[in-house]
């Protein structure tokens, strides 16, 4: 099934060898050897092409079905003869993987050893849809459901903080920096964030009309750009902790901007007792 399958995708006997690492003689072999037990012809052969009958494309999608479902055993098998008894697939939000989660995960699998744990980093809008298709056990999301059918548990709140490169100079010597300057003297890195952008930008612009803005999609790309002192931005202060204490990235206040407050949330399908534990594992932990 494998070699037909193959075959199907590269429309070529010699690719499909290839591929395979096999020599294309074995190819035709295991192609005949599945058409007698099917008891049909899988290939139209030509001189230059191969193609899939009318019984090869009814087929296919079967022997894709099969061969996914002889994979998902193998790897049954071999998670369990490593000694793990449990799985939990979870998909994480590229902003909640860029905090402390790194650290929760790792303590909980100290705790936890028996618990095999695999990780999807996808959008928050696309988490939404994970869980309900139970692609995913968890979703960790800054986006709330509005889906009936999922559990929603909010995890914490994040106060979004002004942030800017550190300027080099002492804390205790050095003038009180002056956020209105250093929001018109740089560039803002903008929407890297699913939520707050919109309401926050337009009272920027209007407060600060010279304000020059950058739009860029990824939390972990606008840190590298404010360390390099490119620009500065408003994010979650959950994400650039580890740079504010090492004093790498400074934060500064902002008196005349309204700053938000997000949310992060875990949502879940099924109120199953592995996935409840893990949530309340997540739960006892300061993100900030």
């Amino acid at each position: 099934m494998k070699t037909f399958v193959k075959v199907a995708e590269l429309g070529n006997f010699r690719k499909a060898s290839e591929s395979l690492y096999v020599s294309q003689p074995t190819v035709t072999v295991h192609i005949k050897a599945l058409e007698k037990e099917l008891g049909v012809t899988l290939f139209k052969r030509g001189k230059r092409f191969v193609r899939l009958t009318e019984e090869g494309r009814i087929y296919l999608p079967h022997a894709k079905q099969l061969l996914d479902m002889h994979q998902l055993g193998l790897e049954n098998i071999q998670s369990f003869a490593q000694g793990y008894r449990k799985k939990l697939r979870l998909a994480i939000s590229p902003l909640i993987a860029d905090t402390i989660m790194p650290f929760v995960l790792n303590n909980y699998l100290e705790q936890n050893p028996e618990v095999e744990i695999s990780i999807e980093i996808m959008e928050s809008a696309q988490i939404e849809r994970a869980v309900s298709d139970e692609v995913v056990d968890i979703g960790f999301t800054l986006l709330e459901s509005r889906q009936d059918q999922l559990q929603k548990t909010k995890l914490y709140e994040d106060q979004v903080v002004f942030c800017v490169p550190h300027d080099g100079l002492d804390a205790e010597t050095a003038p009180a920096l002056d956020p209105i300057n250093l929001l018109e003297e740089n560039y803002l890195l903008t929407h890297n964030h699913p939520v707050y952008w919109g309401a926050l930008l337009n009272e920027i612009k209007t407060k600060f009309p010279k304000t020059k803005t950058m739009r860029v999609s990824q939390n972990h790309i606008t840190k590298r750009f404010i360390l390099s002192g490119f620009g500065v931005s408003f994010l979650p202060k959950s994400t650039i902790r580890r740079e504010l204490l090492e004093g790498r990235i400074l934060q500064v206040d902002m008196p005349n901007i309204t700053l938000p407050k997000v949310n992060t949330y875990a949502l879940t399908k099924y109120q199953h007792s592995l996935e409840t534990e893990f949530i309340d594992f997540v739960s006892g932990y300061q993100f900030q």
